[in-house]
């Protein structure tokens, strides 16, 4: 069985079987070649993938997907490499508490 659920840092991506561009989305640009899926706030260092055939969308919800036909590498400047099978996934910031407000992890 192939894994459906990766995580990397303050990032978890999960394969969905939704067609998520049937749906109202916009198509996230890309950043000097590379697929963003979180900037670290600290370090300044980015969850990366800079595979050609990987799209990111974001629909009017405010969800992020990300959708290849192949596989790919994300990458990270302080984690390790994490190859990504082809498919729909969703892709997830960490969230955390604190007294003054529920705020992203930084990274």
């Amino acid at each position: 069985m192939k894994e459906t659920q990766f995580r990397q840092g303050d990032v978890l991506i999960e394969r969905v079987r939704s067609n998520v561009r049937s749906k109202p989305h916009k198509v996230v640009p890309r950043d000097n070649g590379r697929v963003i899926l979180a900037y670290g706030e600290v370090t300044g260092h980015a969850h990366a993938i800079a595979d050609a055939g990987v799209e990111q969308f974001e629909l009017e919800t405010g969800e992020r997907f990300i959708v290849t036909e192949r596989g790919v590498s994300l990458s990270h400047e302080e984690h390790a490499t994490i190859q990504i099978p082809g498919g729909t996934y969703r892709v997830t910031r960490q969230r955390e508490y604190s007294p003054e407000e529920i705020r992203n992890v930084a990274d």
